[in-house]
């Protein structure tokens, strides 16, 4: 496709304006328009081709699965609001943990709700934190890039058991068909694992910063943070008188995460058993977690909508914060729609052809690896998705180092760490939007605050690119 090049302008847009504007949504709507005025010129064509762009998001089966598993967890955490659950077992941990210390290792504790999704532990987690890190002068920041370094470095980096894995396995298979090697799949997945040098340096510099205390006062949410946008006096203020007269039930927040967790871990096993797995590891990668996170949370709804009605809850107040605690989540959910359009915009524009075109044949086989990883992390940190950057460069990577005999699970390794940035990185990452949303963040002052950090990670990683591709 000629002049494919144009499709960096969307991109360029979004990330511009959204610097400039410190707010994201007006970029992203005039990116897609933009767009979509590129692909069909004139006002009213190019109108109808934005809308076509967002119908054609919400048409597709996964996303309207991860819609909707964010707006009813966004109600069942508006239920367990009114019903006490979270301000109870809020007071009940709240007791057990009195410094900034001990509620950063709380966070790393609840790594085992990591094993399906990110988007699912720190929709799990980040209610409960939020309520505990509000009682303690502490930086909302550091708390949010604490739980997200904490989910998306340690779920790539696990070889079982995940709903990435099965995604990772299948790019990595393709790109070896592609090239016609005689190799394992799983082995080469297996193999790529520890060279993800920048989830593994991520997580360790995570770890750092939970544990090694700060003399700054910005980590501490101290003067020298920069003081947020307050939201408007009168927004919520009934919500929130009401929430604070709430009696204190720990057991209504309890019953139903143990409800959700339960019924996750048996709907994965059972999913993934009947497309043919022959283990628990193998069913829990098989299985599609996507609509077992919807369908968890759903039947999960349904019980706990019983037990609180049992319990003498208000059923008109039940439903009333079931909608109110969905809406909680519209900002996020409308920002995931516009962002998956910008990516059909891209694509429609060329952008797989352009990064493909602009890398050539020419380059040494030890620096493979390295500009694999700075091309793809640069690519993850403009449309947001690992999984998408994954998608783009292993057919890239794999192709690349069959020619030039650069190591493959090396490769492999880098394809996937540059996923990792994005994810970890850009204001267009869902792990990124949800973080920021529960936590109530400004999303592009967030985004800010965590790549500061993680280019940190990603030179370190860079280096070690370079210095791996020499050895191997």
């Amino acid at each position: 496709m000629e002049n494919a090049w144009l499709s960096l302008i969307p991109f360029i847009i979004v990330i511009g304006m959204s610097i400039w504007l410190k707010k994201i949504l007006p970029g992203l709507v005039l990116g897609i328009l933009v767009g979509s005025f590129i692909v069909e010129a004139g006002l009213l064509s190019g109108s109808q081709q934005a809308v076509r762009y967002i119908v054609t998001t919400l048409s597709k089966e996964t996303n309207i699965q991860i819609i909707g598993f964010l707006y009813l967890f966004g109600g069942l955490v508006g239920m367990m609001k009114i019903a006490g659950g979270i301000k109870g077992f809020s007071e009940w941990i709240g007791e057990k943990i009195n410094s900034e210390r001990g509620l950063l290792s709380l966070i790393w504790l609840t790594l085992p709700f990591t094993f399906m999704m990110p988007m699912f532990r720190i929709m799990m987690i980040g209610p409960v934190i939020k309520s505990l890190m509000e009682k303690m002068n502490m930086s909302k920041q550091k708390v949010g890039f604490t739980m997200d370094v904490s989910t998306a470095s340690v779920i790539v980096l696990l070889p079982v058991a995940t709903a990435f894995v099965g995604f990772m396995m299948s790019l990595v298979e393709a790109g070896i068909q592609e090239n016609g090697l005689n190799v394992s799949p799983y082995e080469v997945f297996l193999l790529s694992i520890p060279f993800n040098f920048f989830a593994i340096v991520m997580l360790i510099l995570g770890l750092v910063k939970t544990f090694w205390k700060s003399k700054g006062g910005i980590e501490h949410g101290g003067p020298q943070e920069k003081e947020e946008p307050k939201e408007h006096p009168y927004h919520g203020i009934g919500t929130k008188k009401e929430l604070s007269m709430v009696k204190a039930q720990p057991w209504h927040l309890i019953i139903p995460l143990f409800i959700l967790l339960g019924m996750s871990l048996y709907l994965l096993w059972q999913d993934g058993m009947a497309k043919g797995a022959q283990s628990i590891f193998e069913a829990f990668s098989k299985a599609d977690a996507t609509f077992i996170m919807l369908l968890a949370v759903f039947v999960t709804l349904i019980l706990t909508f019983i037990l609180y009605v049992v319990r003498r809850q208000s059923l008109d107040e039940i439903l009333y914060h079931f909608l109110d605690g969905g809406n909680q989540l519209m900002q996020a959910i409308i920002l995931l729609v516009l962002v998956w359009a910008l990516s059909l915009t891209a694509e429609d524009l060329g952008f797989s052809q352009f990064i493909s075109e602009t890398l050539g044949d020419f380059l040494p086989a030890f620096t493979i690896p390295a500009i694999i990883f700075l091309l793809g992390s640069a690519v993850a940190y403009f449309i947001g998705s690992s999984w998408g950057t994954w998608g783009l460069f292993m057919p890239l990577g794999i192709t690349l180092a069959t020619a030039t005999g650069a190591s493959i699970p090396l490769t492999v390794g880098a394809v996937f760490a540059s996923g990792t940035f994005g994810a970890m990185t850009s204001p267009l990452g869902d792990t990124t939007i949800t973080t920021a949303s529960i936590l109530e963040m400004p999303l592009v002052d967030y985004a800010r605050y965590k790549l500061k950090i993680c280019a940190i990670g990603a030179a370190i990683a860079s280096g070690l690119y370079l210095g791996s591709g020499m050895l191997f």
